[in-house]
This record gives structure tokens, sequence and C-alpha cells, in this order.
């Protein structure tokens, strides 16, 4: 089996981005699985593209995409990508759509094709923190959440397909609240490493409720 794994590039002021820099701490094989890193660019237009001739060129079994969410505490695995794009801010290459649909005739939504709860649990079982997450946002992680899942479901059926968010990592918060959370760049590679073992040994989803009352 070979997983694609992106990272991106630093993006809103910050001088590291804690999801590539984590997927480089990563080993070049995971529970038998060949891991291949790529980082792409934060960018509404040219983030898809990179993705898809990495697929192009490594022809993986599963693509998992990794993006930061500053503020989140902990490795959050997400269940769904939503067809629009609303930026807060510009990406790197100033581009800030706002209200747009990501594929006009795309679905509302599509569903992570990976087993969302088996990589939490299994993070969890390692004694790390770990939840899912139902937004993956507007800006550009869930652009190329939404864009490969489309991708996968009109192009490439035999892929299977989702997306990480990870917390700042410490030396992001330096300067910032004392109560930013983060995670040592170590430990969300751990958490990332356990994800991935996970769909590589799960076919299917387990059957535990990690739903949310709010």
């Amino acid at each position: 089996m070979k997983v694609l794994l992106t990272g991106f590039d630093p993006f809103g002021g910050e001088s590291v981005n804690p999801a590539f820099e984590a997927i480089k701490l990563l080993p070049d094989t995971i529970a038998g699985a060949e891991i291949v890193k790529v980082e792409i660019p934060t960018e509404f237009t040219r983030s898809i593209s990179c993705v898809e001739a990495a697929i192009k060129e490594h022809n993986p079994d599963v693509v998992i995409d990794v993006g930061q969410a500053g503020g989140r505490a902990c490795v959050t695995v997400e269940k769904v990508g939503i067809n629009l794009a609303d930026a807060r801010i510009p990406d790197n290459a100033g581009e800030q759509p706002s209200d747009e649909p990501l594929q006009a005739d795309g679905p509302t939504a599509y569903f992570a094709t990976i087993p969302v709860k088996a990589m939490v649990q299994n993070v969890r079982e390692h004694g790390l923190p770990c939840h899912v997450s139902f937004t993956a946002g507007t800006y550009v992680c869930n652009c190329v959440m939404y864009n490969v899942l489309h991708l996968c479901a009109t192009k490439y059926p035999n892929i299977r397909a989702g997306f990480i968010h990870v917390p700042f990592a410490c030396e992001q918060v330096v300067g910032k609240a004392s109560t930013m959370a983060s995670m040592p760049l170590e430990t969300i590679a751990k958490s990332l490493e356990y994800c991935i073992e996970a769909v590589v040994t799960n076919k299917e989803e387990v059957k535990e409720a990690m739903g949310t009352t709010h």
C-alpha cells in the first residue's frame, strides 16, 4: 500500500507550518505502507493541481492531506468537506474568495473515505488526545479536502482520502496569548503516525459514538 501525505507551506504570517514539519518527521514506512511526503501551497487555485500532480506521479492507494488549525488543542481528523470557499484572509497568492462554491456542479459536501473514528481511536489508545472534527473550515484546508474527495469520486474511485488538522507547534505560540493551545511537533508527528496506521489496518469504520452535542 502507498499513502500520499500532503502538508501546506506557512501562511497567515507564520514562519512555519506544523502540518508539513510534522510530516517530515514521519518514517518512510508505516504499518508496511510506503509513505510519500509532498508540500503543497496554501493557495485556493494551485493547491489541488499540486495534489493531483502527486497522485498522477505516485499512484497512491490513500491520500491524506494535513493542515494547520491554530487554536485547536490536539490533532483532529476531519469527517466532512463542504462545497464552499469563504476566506477570512487572503491565501498565499492573494486570492480571497467570498461565499463561492469550490465546484459549480459538485455536491454540497463529501464525507472522508478513510476510517475517521478508527484513526481517532488508535491515537487515543496510544495515550494521546485526538478528536473527530465536523468542520474543516472554509479556507484552503477545506478547499483541498473537498476537491481531493471530488477528484476521487469522479476520476480516481480506487483512492481513499481524507484530511487531518494539527494544532500550532509550541514554538509558534511563544508570542501569542497565554491561553493559546499548542503541541510539540514530535507529538503531532506521533499522532499522525497512529492515524495512518489505523488507515492502513482498517478498511471498515469502528462503531463508537464520537459526535458532538453542539
